[in-house]
């Protein structure tokens, strides 16, 4: 041991503390040879001074993946790991060893490896930023997180596959970082497109209508199907690699009636063939055709059992009874499937799990089971051979039912427990059923759990369902990583309650003297200029010149035109607005010396804007928006583009609450979405706030600030001019961060109504 630390020469204390360990290994799985060049990596590692990480991870995995691919595929790992370390890519290096053991248990093999490594040597070079042209300057934006999302996309991508869909990151991204960062970590649409299209195995996407015939013609039912994703999350495996999400079904309903449920299915399936079997493989086709008919008959002949009193362990075994009873009385319909069904179905073998080691059952079950659909099982085992007999004399002339089968299981299970079913390892080899479902249909529950039994506890109350649009979700700005958190808030909108709508013609009654000094102004600011629009059949005057020209025309014999009508339309001013409010709970705070709160100054002040903009008949609307963590931001409409200014608005307007916190880059995203459908060819954004950006969620102070300014910033990119109206005297601190010189702070706050209604003819006119 002290002549490889001799070797290693690397005295890094975390790697002094795993050394031993780690040439334990080694020696399993490398050879003499192989040790001396695992060592001479390492060491070579430890001289590119970038910490003890790399040599960490190389000690670490180096042995695994060489009982996997070799150990000469090592030489092709160190010349990558060369060209990282020439490169502005060094970083790289130990995302590209931590993951590579897992990449190579998928790979299996030093050529497929060979192959992949290839791929991201490409994909370094090709989005590596070169300033001028000559050499690289900066490391690539992707490459991380291509690396750190290999392992799962190995999982449902061959190497080739995954060379196409890297490449058509590279290729479409190379000068988009963030983009690019996106599309390698699977958050935009058209790397999950890409994904989706090179997957290996039948797509449920092209097989779905023959499924759907195949329902509808041999079960007499159309119940919908739908796809569910798989392969992308982790812990979706079997021990041997293969795939073995199961198969569902949703609200289980009778099978003549189509609306009680769904069929879910995977998204993709492989061909399959199990080992144990001895038969060809199975496609991905006939698979989807063997799993659809087994739920079809389980909607077809299960009944629906109450789970409370049955322990998981009697519930497994219940389920076995039940889908064997299935299995039968599926192949007495259509006995061309039992081909299929055998060559699914793996053969467990008898005394393979020991009951000192790990828990049997399922091991037990699987042979039942087996033995249930196969005659020539040739299994030895007296109980087993005792239920087989029980299971057929029920199902000797008759359907027998999902009671029966519990009766059964019941009685087996009590027979053949064991003390080691309990124990925490469970024996998983040749257990699983590739094409049975979850089962989750034949179960109900009608208590919650034994709590239940102290009837003097109250039971908790349920949440209230929230009513309206489910939420959209956008994206919010990290600036510490420089990249959008994906899908980050959720935005809840809704009407808002209404009010009495004479409260806001109160409040316009007051500012009556000011409305008299602003008429002057909206007068210059309407358009006068006034366009014809000619050569209409529908309009609001007769075009004479038209007119007279069809009338000879058709006095002449020839067809006239029918376009002899005209209308006008102002020219010179196109204009939407929407003024966003902040309605956190600061705006409950009493103004000084003005007697009123800043939300009902806030409403005098949006009252008297909404009467003027309304007067110069440009297109408007009003919202508001809180925050109670980015689960929470609640946009609630006061007035639409396309509502007129009347009763409604103004009863909304008039019910205005503060509350909660101001997470304003949400919002804006979410006024912009309807601010961006305006045809008009200015479009204003205004936001009347009173702090500065925060939530309960967010500790740094700056953060929400910065994805502010984001939203600023995107807006923009659309076209969308913003500007800030903030009655915080402080502003001056953060509100020109987020909004550039297109922010206006008002210190007295009393006289919010008139520098908002003139800073907005201000900002409009032309």
């Amino acid at each position: 041991m002290e002549a490889w630390r001799t070797q290693l020469a690397c005295n890094f204390p975390a790697v002094q503390a795993v050394f031993s360990d780690c040439m334990r290994e080694a020696t399993q799985h490398l050879s003499p040879t192989g040790i001396d060049a695992y060592l001479h990596s390492a060491r070579a590692l430890g001289k590119m001074g970038r910490g003890p990480e790399p040599v960490l991870a190389l000690l670490q995995e180096w042995p695994q993946i060489a009982r996997c691919v070799g150990e000469d595929a090592l030489a092709d790992v160190d010349a990558l790991l060369n060209a990282m370390q020439k490169s502005p890519n060094s970083a790289a290096m130990a995302p590209l060893l931590n993951t590579l053991a897992a990449v190579a248990r998928r790979l299996q093999g030093p050529d497929p490896l060979r192959h992949y490594l290839s791929v991201v040597r490409d994909v370094m070079a090709r989005t590596s930023v070169s300033i001028h042209g000559h050499h690289t300057t900066f490391a690539s934006p992707g490459l991380p997180v291509l690396l750190e999302h290999a392992p799962r996309l190995l999982g449902v991508l061959s190497v080739a596959g995954f060379a196409r869909w890297a490449d058509y990151g590279a290729r479409h991204y190379q000068h988009h970082p963030d983009n690019q960062r996106a599309y390698f970590g699977l958050k935009l649409p058209d790397s999950l497109a890409v994904l989706q299209r090179e997957r290996h195995g039948t797509l449920f996407a092209d097989v779905e209508n023959q499924l759907s015939l195949t329902l509808r013609a041999l079960w007499n039912t159309s119940a919908p199907l739908q796809a569910f994703a798989t392969g992308m999350q982790d812990g979706n495996e079997r021990a041997d690699g293969s795939n073995a999400t199961p198969w569902s079904t949703h609200q289980f309903g009778d099978a003549n009636d189509s609306g009680k449920g769904s069929i879910c299915l995977p998204d993709v399936v492989d061909d399959f063939c199990e080992p144990t079997t001895g038969l060809p493989p199975v496609s991905g086709l006939d698979r989807y055709r063997v799993a659809l008919a087994h739920i079809a008959a389980h909607r077809r002949w299960s009944q629906t059992l109450v789970a409370d009193n049955l322990s998981p362990l009697q519930r497994m075994t219940v389920e076995c009874l039940e889908d064997a009873r299935i299995d039968h009385l599926l192949l007495r319909r259509y006995p061309g499937l039992r081909p299929l069904l055998l060559a699914l179905h793996p053969r467990p073998v008898e005394g393979a799990c020991d009951p000192a080691q790990a828990s049997c059952l399922r091991h037990r079950l699987a042979m039942l089971s087996r033995a249930l659909l196969d005659p020539a099982h040739g299994y030895l085992d007296a109980d087993l051979n005792s239920c087989v007999a029980a299971f057929h004399a029920l199902l000797d002339g008759s359907e027998s039912s999902t009671q029966a089968m519990q009766t059964l299981a019941l009685q087996h299970g009590a027979r053949t427990r064991t003390q080691s079913d309990q124990q925490a390892r469970v024996f998983f080899e040749n257990t699983v059923v590739s094409y049975r479902d979850d089962n989750r249909h034949l179960w109900t529950f009608i208590e919650a759990g034994d709590e239940e039994d102290s009837f003097s506890q109250p039971r908790p109350a349920q949440a209230p369902e929230r009513q309206g649009l489910p939420p959209r979700h956008y994206p919010e700005w990290d600036a510490a990583s420089q990249s959008y958190r994906p899908d980050w808030v959720s935005v809840y909108e809704a009407l808002h309650p209404s009010g009495d709508a004479r409260h806001i013609d109160t409040l316009l009654a007051q500012h009556a003297t000011l409305a008299r000094q602003l008429e002057k102004l909206l007068d210059l600011l309407k358009p006068h200029n006034r366009v014809r629009i000619r050569y209409q059949e529908e309009g609001s005057e007769l075009d004479l010149d038209v007119a007279l020209r069809s009338l000879i025309d058709w006095r002449a014999g020839a067809q006239p035109d029918p376009r002899i009508l005209m209308s006008h339309r102002s020219d010179g001013r196109s204009i939407a607005v929407m003024v966003l409010l902040d309605l956190s709970q600061s705006l409950n705070d009493e103004v000084p010396g003005a007697g009123q709160t800043r939300l009902a100054l806030s409403q005098q002040a949006v009252a008297l804007l909404a009467w003027a903009i309304n007067r110069l008949g440009d297109p408007f609307a009003l919202a508001g928006f809180h925050s109670n963590t980015r689960h929470d931001v609640r946009y609630q409409h006061i007035k639409g583009f396309g509502e007129p200014w009347g009763e409604a608005p103004k009863a909304r307007l008039a019910a205005l609450q503060a509350r909660y916190s101001t997470r304003m880059g949400a919002a804006m995203r979410h006024a912009a979405h309807y601010l961006g459908a305006q045809t008009a060819e200015k479009k204003l954004l205004l936001v009347l706030t009173d702090g500065r950006p925060s939530d309960v969620d967010v500790a740094d102070e700056r953060a929400l600030v910065l994805d502010s300014r984001q939203a600023v910033q995107e807006l923009a990119h659309k076209g969308l001019h913003s500007h800030c109206i903030s009655l915080d005297p402080q502003a001056d601190a953060y509100v020109h961060d987020i909004f550039g010189t297109h922010a206006t702070v008002v210190d007295r706050v009393e006289q919010l109504p008139e520098r908002l209604t003139r800073l907005f003819l201000g900002l409009t006119r032309q």
